[in-house]
């Protein structure tokens, strides 16, 4: 079988631009879109494969079985050696933050704190305020790592206040692409067991392991009976559009999961679980070919800081396309920066500091740091899942608007 050439590389702007998704609509034309978690690839072959043999058939219906959770079983199997994949312990929802949500009302009340390690993906804070749950915050250590120490101290605090709390962790964490290795999740699941803190997980980025780390599935460290993990293959490739993910629950926690109304499986789309299980089963060689150029374009990032931006701090990631960079140095937060949000290009986000400058004065779009909660603000978000061209105009023209 010939090689998978690198995805990233297979369309040009012109092609992407007649996309009519969010990433890039969102913006004039002018724009670089390097915000939104949007990979800039064709489809795998394997998954446009099983979703035109669906349309042939109008198979179009309602999703039945348990092919999904089979389909990640083999791909947990193969590429994180988790050989026995509880399949009979999963429950299909149509994506991972609404399936977050539902888990949550399963072991949680109204008003009970959900810990989240910020700065942290942005939906975190929305999901869990519109779910009537309170936030609270446990920062990251500099190096973009769970901080073990604040989360005890965090741990400690919230169950002097509420009889249930739960711990959502983000693995690999979004934004600052970090793998927690298992020593990390271990001590993690020790804390937790210690103070009565459920833990669940949102493991959407963990086919996106970068050269050089290891992912660990949080239900296969000791102590994770009661946690629960939320995967799809949704940013592996690409397809958010095509709404499926899977709730997989520990083994003290069937319980729990046997308790979500029955209408919540009524949400993934048919073709959404087609395209997912055939992505997991079927697009392993198109992934690799994908993570090929991911550490590739890792490295031009890296590289294009240093020369163009030479000021800025830069979070090498380990995992996800997603680069969290340190902006502060630049100066570019004015006191009024967070609640500058209006004009035109003031699209789907609040922009703010760097992310508005460099999308007023560079036009290039990225997420803005101060949106991922404590820490965030000064930063931004670069989606590095794009052709190197795009790439290295984007980094150029940043670079220019600061003079």
């Amino acid at each position: 079988m010939a090689p998978v050439p690198n995805p990233l590389e297979a369309l040009s702007r012109e092609q992407l631009q007649q996309r009519t998704s969010l990433k890039w609509n969102s913006h004039p034309a002018d724009v670089l879109p390097l915000w939104v978690a949007e990979m800039d690839v064709s489809l795998a072959e394997p998954v446009a494969q099983a979703l035109h043999r669906a349309v042939e058939l109008g198979d179009t219906g309602y999703p039945f079985g348990d092919g999904l959770a089979r389909a990640l079983a083999e791909f947990a199997a193969k590429r994180w050696g988790w050989s026995d994949f509880p399949v009979d312990r999963t429950a299909i929802v149509p994506d991972v933050m609404l399936g977050i949500v539902e888990v949550l009302r399963l072991v949680t009340e109204p008003g009970d704190p959900v810990i989240v390690n910020a700065p942290v993906y942005a939906p975190f804070y929305a999901f869990l305020t519109h779910a009537d749950r309170q936030v609270v915050e446990s920062p990251l250590t500099e190096a973009g790592r769970v901080d073990l120490d604040a989360l005890v101290e965090v741990f400690r605090q919230v169950r002097t206040t509420s009889p249930r709390a739960a711990y959502l962790i983000s693995n690999p964490h979004n934004p600052t692409g970090a793998v927690h290795t298992r020593a990390e999740l271990e001590a993690i699941a020790v804390l937790a067991r210690q103070h009565g803190v459920r833990v669940i997980v949102d493991e959407i980025h963990a086919p996106l392991i970068l050269a050089g780390a290891e992912f660990t599935p949080y239900l296969t460290v000791a102590g994770s009976d009661d946690a629960f993990s939320l995967m799809s293959a949704s940013k592996g490739w690409n397809l958010a559009g095509l709404k499926a993910a899977l709730v997989i629950a520990g083994s003290e926690a069937v319980d729990d999961l046997a308790r979500m109304p029955e209408e919540v499986s009524h949400g993934p789309s048919h073709l959404g679980i087609i395209a997912h299980a055939a992505a997991f089963r079927h697009g392993g060689d198109w992934l690799d070919a994908l993570l090929v150029g991911l550490d590739e374009n890792r490295t031009l990032l890296g590289d294009l800081l240093t020369e163009h931006l030479p000021q800025v701090g830069f979070l090498r990631p380990e995992g996800t396309y997603l680069a969290w960079v340190d902006c502060r140095p630049l100066g570019l937060d004015a006191p009024d920066s967070e609640d500058n949000v209006e004009g035109d290009l003031a699209v789907v986000s609040d922009l703010a500091g760097p992310a508005r400058h460099f999308l007023d004065h560079a036009r290039v779009a990225l997420s803005s740091g101060h949106v991922f909660g404590a820490g965030g603000r000064g930063h931004v978000r670069i989606n590095f899942a794009t052709s190197r061209a795009i790439l290295t105009g984007a980094v150029t023209r940043m670079a220019r608007s600061i003079g």
